[in-house]
């Protein structure tokens, strides 16, 4: 790949080591993830996903509000950039939402576009500082912006959510939330409370939502959600006691779904998915094992 190759096609991203220091990195053309709100920069090279692969983003027309180193992967350092909003796509690119691109990206590139994505946001949110107002700097040594007026830290936040998989007799709970399409079902989710235990958010938001109580609480794994700042935390339970009542706001309708006649479900790169297969692979397989954590 010549030096002035403008695109590089997304392969894998399985050997990335994520770093923020500059210092010592190979010269040369960068694969950056340039983000524009939610968006990032893609082209299609020979029929597949490819990101601008140069030195500077002004090679292809573009001007950022920001960089950052986010490490390596096959040798090339990623790069993330803030593009502002209103900014066209050059030609040859175009900026298209991380959602939409699920059915052709490796959960190894979402993981590195979630990181690029998190990382521009905290940036450009936190330009000043939330206690005295001061403009803020980058902090060398650590992924932070500091205030120079009153020394204020501000790190990339991160909104801490949970998802849980509740089965009964062999049947998962799935719910549609108000904001999912007429169709689509998937798992319960919520997000933590000041002062709140991740096991308590689980007892909390699946009571408040349909109105049953929960036992054996496992935990799952977890994942990045890049929407804009979130983790999910992912656990697997049981039924304890109670029926269905939704709650008529967050939840509209919800069931009991055995694993050959479960709705549509949400896409194969969401923790959602991996309960929903779990289940579908061990509990509603008839898989005798008690419900433990079933994913890396």
């Amino acid at each position: 790949m010549g030096n002035n190759e403008p695109v590089r096609l997304v392969s894998s991203f399985e050997s990335f080591v994520p770093r923020m220091d500059p210092s010592g990195l190979t010269l040369g053309p960068r694969l950056w993830f340039a983000c524009r709100g939610g968006s990032i920069l893609v082209a299609a090279k020979d029929g597949e996903l490819s990101l601008p692969f140069t030195e500077d983003l002004r090679s292809v027309g573009l001007a950022a509000d920001n960089s950052h180193v986010l490490g390596t992967a096959q040798g090339l350092v990623c790069m993330a950039a803030g593009i502002p909003i209103g900014t066209p796509a050059p030609e040859g690119f175009r900026f298209e939402g991380l959602r939409s691109l699920f059915d052709g990206i490796s959960y190894s590139f979402f993981a590195v576009a979630a990181r690029a994505l998190e990382v521009v946001d905290w940036d450009l949110s936190h330009r000043f500082c939330g206690k005295c107002g001061a403009a803020t700097t980058l902090r060398t040594g650590e992924r932070a912006r500091e205030c120079p007026a009153c020394g204020s830290l501000s790190y990339p936040r991160i909104s801490p959510a949970v998802i849980v998989a509740v089965v009964r007799d062999k049947r998962i709970l799935l719910a549609r939330a108000a904001r999912f399409p007429q169709g689509l079902r998937s798992v319960l989710a919520g997000y933590v409370e000041p002062g709140e235990t991740l096991e308590e958010c689980v007892h909390r938001e699946v009571r408040e939502e349909t109105g049953i109580e929960i036992t054996n609480l496992r935990y799952f794994g977890s994942q990045p959600w890049p929407f804009p700042h979130s983790l999910m935390v992912a656990f697997t339970a049981e039924h304890a006691g109670g029926e269905i009542v939704v709650d008529g706001a967050e939840i509209r309708e919800a069931d009991w779904y055995g694993p050959n006649e479960l709705p549509e479900i949400p896409g194969p790169l969401t923790v959602a998915r991996r309960l929903i297969d779990w289940f579908r692979d061990t509990v509603g397989s008839g898989f005798s094992r008690p419900i433990d954590a079933g994913a890396s």
